[in-house]
């Protein structure tokens, strides 16, 4: 079951078909639940029917209230980026620990309000000049630490400033509009599977200019993993998303430009497409 948050409504998808549901609560304490497949299952059936799948246009970022935190250096690919783009400061060390460490790296990404939906442009910073998009999963973990729920997040980063020293990565990762979140949140009755394939394609005017997959196999760790240590002494009454750390990095010779379309696809989920503004 997907759910999708959208100017007209709460939109479900089971398979090929659409319902729109008529929320009569705060998205919150509709995505907050333990049981949100169950619930999900039973509020099938009270939905309309819906002709069409929903308009791109129409959707909005899946989160209500909800905090974006965010893993680091979670496959070996991209503890080999950060140790590069940090070594002339002398930070390339920091990164190879916390790779082999039992602790992860997590850290604050964004607020709702710093968050963009399907379709929407998302920004670089002006006062930077390397920076790329991170694709990755995004958990969605109710108040209780359960994972219920799955989207497409990115992570957008600036590489030119954590790599001056990685002191700057709240300034690096966190600004206005400097995530992206959607197109949904995917609710399976199982976890998802670590065959699961992500990929993204960069496009510059109309001509593509990047393009990777990996899979959820080579993280070196488990979504329940991150969340465990995220809740250890951090609440979150509305529950929480977390991205989970990301595979694919562009190489040190590619930096994003304004326009450029940058499609993040994750198996099972559905793709996410944004700009940069």
């Amino acid at each position: 079951m997907k759910i999708y948050k959208s100017i007209d409504g709460v939109i479900l998808e089971n398979g090929n078909e659409f319902r729109l549901h008529k929320l009569e609560t705060s998205w919150n304490d509709f995505i907050n639940r333990d049981d949100l497949f169950d619930f999900l299952s039973v509020e099938w059936n009270n939905s309309e029917i819906l002709p069409n799948e929903p308009d791109q246009s129409r959707l909005l970022a899946p989160i209500g209230s909800q905090e974006i935190w965010a893993a680091g250096v979670t496959y070996h690919s991209s503890r080999l980026a950060r140790m590069e783009e940090s070594k002339d400061a002398g930070g390339g060390d920091f990164y190879s620990r916390v790779y082999a460490a039992a602790r992860p790296e997590i850290f604050f990404k964004a607020t709702p309000a710093r968050t963009v939906g399907p379709g929407k442009d998302f920004r670089i910073r002006k006062d930077s000049t390397w920076d790329v998009p991170e694709p990755e999963l995004t958990l969605f973990a109710t108040s209780n630490g359960k994972i219920v729920g799955y989207t497409v997040g990115n992570d957008v980063s600036s590489r030119s400033i954590e790599g001056e020293n990685p002191l700057y990565l709240p300034q690096a990762k966190t600004y206005d509009a400097c995530a992206c979140l959607g197109p949904c949140i995917y609710v399976p009755k199982d976890p998802l599977a670590k065959r699961t394939s992500i990929s993204m394609t960069i496009e510059r005017e109309s001509q593509l200019v990047f393009s990777e997959e990996t899979k959820l196999e080579q993280m070196k760790r488990t979504p329940e993993e991150l969340i465990s240590y995220l809740f250890l002494e951090t609440s979150f009454p509305g529950g929480v998303f977390l991205m989970t750390g990301t595979g694919i990095v562009p190489g040190n010779d590619f930096t994003l430009k304004s326009k450029d379309k940058v499609s993040i696809k994750i198996e099972s989920i559905g793709t996410l497409t944004n700009f940069v503004a």
